[in-house]
Protein backbone atom coordinates (compact mmCIF):
# COMPACT_ATOMS: atom_id res chain seq x y z
CA UNK A 1 0.00 0.00 0.00
CA UNK A 2 3.04 2.60 0.85
CA UNK A 3 4.43 2.03 -2.67
CA UNK A 4 1.27 2.59 -4.39
CA UNK A 5 0.78 5.85 -2.18
CA UNK A 6 4.70 5.96 -3.20
CA UNK A 7 4.22 6.08 -6.98
CA UNK A 8 0.96 7.90 -6.87
CA UNK A 9 2.98 10.63 -4.65
CA UNK A 10 5.94 10.60 -7.51
CA UNK A 11 4.22 10.60 -10.49
CA UNK A 12 2.18 13.63 -9.59
CA UNK A 13 5.78 15.79 -8.49
CA UNK A 14 6.82 14.65 -12.24
CA UNK A 15 3.36 15.83 -13.66
CA UNK A 16 3.87 18.98 -11.86
CA UNK A 17 7.45 19.20 -13.39
CA UNK A 18 6.64 18.54 -16.70
CA UNK A 19 4.14 21.29 -16.48
CA UNK A 20 5.97 23.61 -14.95
CA UNK A 21 8.89 23.02 -17.81
CA UNK A 22 6.10 23.55 -20.78
CA UNK A 23 4.34 26.00 -19.14
CA UNK A 24 7.10 28.57 -18.27
CA UNK A 25 8.90 29.46 -21.72
CA UNK A 26 5.36 29.84 -22.83
CA UNK A 27 4.24 32.46 -20.52
CA UNK A 28 7.92 34.32 -21.02
CA UNK A 29 6.90 34.32 -24.87
CA UNK A 30 3.55 35.65 -23.72
CA UNK A 31 4.34 38.06 -21.11
CA UNK A 32 7.46 39.74 -23.61
CA UNK A 33 4.82 40.19 -26.13
CA UNK A 34 2.27 41.59 -24.11
CA UNK A 35 4.45 44.00 -22.76
CA UNK A 36 4.78 45.27 -26.35
CA UNK A 37 1.26 44.63 -27.62
CA UNK A 38 -1.00 45.53 -25.26
CA UNK A 39 0.30 48.58 -23.83
CA UNK A 40 -1.54 51.88 -24.40
CA UNK A 41 -0.16 54.30 -27.47
CA UNK A 42 2.43 56.77 -25.75
CA UNK A 43 2.38 60.42 -26.77
CA UNK A 44 5.82 59.66 -29.07
CA UNK A 45 3.31 57.45 -31.32
CA UNK A 46 0.42 59.90 -31.86
CA UNK A 47 2.58 60.91 -35.71
CA UNK A 48 2.69 57.37 -36.38
CA UNK A 49 -0.50 57.11 -35.55
CA UNK A 50 -1.66 60.10 -37.25
CA UNK A 51 0.08 59.17 -40.80
CA UNK A 52 -1.38 55.93 -40.99
CA UNK A 53 -5.09 57.27 -41.01
CA UNK A 54 -3.62 59.73 -43.33
CA UNK A 55 -2.47 56.74 -45.60
CA UNK A 56 -5.37 54.55 -45.07
CA UNK A 57 -7.74 57.77 -45.98
CA UNK A 58 -5.60 58.00 -48.80
CA UNK A 59 -5.61 54.52 -50.22
CA UNK A 60 -9.41 54.57 -49.99
CA UNK A 61 -9.53 57.83 -51.84
CA UNK A 62 -7.00 55.95 -54.57
CA UNK A 63 -9.38 52.70 -54.73
CA UNK A 64 -5.85 50.69 -53.47
CA UNK A 65 -8.41 48.16 -51.69
CA UNK A 66 -8.96 46.83 -55.67
CA UNK A 67 -5.29 45.54 -55.48
CA UNK A 68 -5.79 43.09 -52.36
CA UNK A 69 -5.40 39.60 -52.66
CA UNK A 70 -7.82 37.51 -51.91
CA UNK A 71 -5.85 36.39 -48.72
CA UNK A 72 -5.20 39.95 -48.01
CA UNK A 73 -8.96 40.98 -47.94
CA UNK A 74 -10.05 37.70 -45.90
CA UNK A 75 -7.58 38.67 -42.89
CA UNK A 76 -8.85 42.39 -43.42
CA UNK A 77 -12.69 41.22 -43.10
CA UNK A 78 -12.15 39.08 -40.25
CA UNK A 79 -10.29 42.03 -38.35
CA UNK A 80 -13.18 44.00 -38.86
CA UNK A 81 -15.72 41.25 -38.18
CA UNK A 82 -13.78 41.04 -34.75
CA UNK A 83 -14.43 44.44 -33.66
CA UNK A 84 -17.31 44.51 -34.43
CA UNK A 85 -18.00 41.35 -32.03
CA UNK A 86 -16.00 42.95 -29.42
CA UNK A 87 -18.14 46.19 -29.95
CA UNK A 88 -21.65 44.14 -29.38
CA UNK A 89 -19.74 42.50 -26.56
CA UNK A 90 -19.05 45.73 -24.75
CA UNK A 91 -22.47 46.52 -25.48
CA UNK A 92 -23.99 43.79 -23.83
CA UNK A 93 -21.79 44.12 -20.69
CA UNK A 94 -22.26 47.46 -20.33
CA UNK A 95 -26.19 47.19 -20.80
CA UNK A 96 -26.15 44.71 -18.22
CA UNK A 97 -28.47 42.60 -20.93
CA UNK A 98 -28.79 40.77 -24.37
CA UNK A 99 -31.77 42.82 -25.14
CA UNK A 100 -32.26 46.43 -25.47
CA UNK A 101 -31.63 48.90 -22.66
CA UNK A 102 -34.32 48.90 -19.08
CA UNK A 103 -35.02 52.67 -18.78
CA UNK A 104 -36.76 52.85 -15.22
CA UNK A 105 -40.33 55.43 -16.39
CA UNK A 106 -39.84 54.61 -19.83
CA UNK A 107 -41.43 51.61 -20.24
CA UNK A 108 -44.57 50.49 -18.53
CA UNK A 109 -45.65 47.07 -18.58
CA UNK A 110 -48.56 46.70 -16.27
CA UNK A 111 -51.72 46.06 -18.34
CA UNK A 112 -54.05 48.58 -17.46
CA UNK A 113 -57.98 48.33 -18.21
Amino acid sequence: MAQAVQRVVGGGTRLVKATQDSLIPKLQTFWRYARVELRPPAPGDWPQIQKGFVNLVQATKNQKWKTLTVKEATLNTLVAAEIACWFFVGECIGKRALTGYQIEGAVDFDVHI
